[in-house]
């Protein structure tokens, strides 16, 4: 297979912007070419959030806000491919996530608003988007998708690895060898630390963890928060917003908490349900590689690490694969099996009933 250029594009459940990487892939390899990242605008994030919970004249607002996402995707694109110094030209096509804002699969749907056909009239490339739905049809949860781009890239043959993203939601990926490959949401990442110190601060995040820092675990708080029905579920399973937010984290206070306890307490509470469904579902890994914006939370990482004693805890970045891209990067690779009418989905891992071909075209 000749070597081409993909773009992929993802905004996660952090809400914070759009992540857009180019690669080149062929002849069994993936480059790592370029990134860029373009931030939310708030009345954006603003329209996003609203959307998660039924409002008035909802149709309306949505298909706005899938116009406004498929701009700013074509504005990112246009800057990746300047800073990159090529052309719409010489593109194969995008891979478009969009933002998701619905995700509930035991009804039968994933929601990820984005425009394809405005996106790929935009940018002038071929567009392929809505990958998790043909996956959800086949009775998948629709996510994690990245585990089988997790188990092309970065599966090693005498390692055993777990791959963590840590973006608002996490999910882990379980590479050992001999093994078929496994993966899952595990619950909440950045997603309630980003809400509280927005709530509390005004603040977009916690920058390196410093203000949980600050903080004492509440233990009592860190074990109500861990009753969630969610935590004891067995996989397959995905989650987001409509599990983890803001008004049921309020409705577990008492309002006695210091507002920095509560942080730390959302800290250990990331970093413990993380370590319990590895030890539960993955035993004893070597390496756990992490990846997304929860990686640069030191506060998080050293968690994680006292955690797991026995596994040696770093990012992506030392396996070659920047973490602050890779879920960009593993759109661009679906959206490069979707076009060569390759499957994209790992049945293990979503519970789907096979192997699909995944994601919707939209030419150029």
């Amino acid at each position: 297979m000749s070597a081409e250029l993909y773009i992929g594009l993802m905004s996660g459940t952090s809400l914070d912007g759009v992540d857009a990487a180019l690669v080149q892939i062929g002849d069994g390899e993936l480059r790592f070419l370029s990134s860029t990242y373009l931030p939310y605008p708030e009345s954006v994030r603003a329209a996003a959030l609203a959307l998660h919970a039924p409002g008035p004249d909802d149709l309306h607002h949505a298909a706005l806000l899938s116009n406004r996402v498929a701009e700013l995707y074509a504005h990112a694109v246009a800057e990746l491919l300047e800073s990159a110094g090529t052309e719409a030209r010489h593109i194969k096509a995008l891979g478009a996530h969009g933002q998701t804002v619905r995700h509930n699969p035991a009804a039968g749907y994933s929601l990820q608003l984005i425009n394809p056909a405005l996106l790929a009239e935009l940018s002038g490339i071929t567009t392929v988007a809505d990958f998790r739905n043909r996956d959800i049809a086949a009775g998948g949860q629709g996510a994690p998708l990245v585990p089988a781009f997790h188990d092309a890239m970065l599966r090693h043959p005498g390692e055993h690895r777990v791959v963590l993203n840590l973006g608002g939601i996490a999910n882990i990926t379980d590479l050992a060898p001999d093994r078929p490959t496994r993966g899952f949401d595990t619950g909440p990442a950045n997603m309630l630390l980003d809400a509280w110190i927005q709530a509390q601060r005004g603040l977009d995040y916690d920058e390196n963890g410093a203000w949980a820092a600050n903080g004492t675990v509440r233990e009592s708080l860190l074990t109500g928060l861990l009753a969630h029905p969610y935590f004891s579920q067995s996989p397959p399973k995905s989650c987001g917003r409509e599990e983890f937010n803001l008004a049921w984290l309020r409705g577990c206070l008492d309002g006695s908490e210091v507002a920095e306890d509560v942080q730390a307490t959302l800290v250990e509470l990331s970093a413990t349900s993380i370590a319990d469904a590895i030890r539960t579902h993955c035993g004893k890994p070597d390496l756990l590689l992490a990846c997304g914006g929860g990686a640069r939370n030191i506060q998080l990482m050293a968690a994680l690490g006292r955690k797991l004693p026995e596994t040696r805890v770093t990012s992506t970045d030392s396996a070659g694969l920047d973490g602050d891209s890779l879920e960009a990067i593993a759109f661009a690779w679906l959206a490069q099996r979707t076009l060569h009418g390759l499957s994209g989905n790992l049945p293990e891992v979503t519970g789907a009933r096979g192997e699909r071909i995944l994601g919707a075209i939209y030419p150029a």
